[in-house]
């Protein structure tokens, strides 16, 4: 599915970039960064932070409680923590 017109980026390009580790992306902002782009008109960054959570749940449902300590997605960041998109 596309996720962003402007960019054409499909949901799958999102979730591509979102592998735990240090370097995976915690804004819309960083997942432009990560696919080589830049966010345009910002319709999509709404989609893009559900995208991000549903992928948090994911992995702290996979994790252990000692794996979640340290996983990169639990710092995801939401609009009402102040992050623009």
């Amino acid at each position: 599915m596309i996720v962003c017109s402007c960019n054409v980026l499909s949901d799958g390009a999102v979730r591509s970039c979102l592998s735990p580790g240090p370097g995976c992306p915690r804004t819309p902002a960083q997942v432009y960064a990560c696919l080589g782009c830049s966010p345009k008109c910002g319709r999509c960054a709404r989609t893009i932070r559900s995208i991000m959570q549903k992928a948090l749940d994911e992995a702290a449902h996979s994790c252990g409680s000692a794996c979640a300590s340290t996983c990169s997605l639990v710092k995801v960041q939401t609009a009402e923590e102040g992050i623009a998109a």
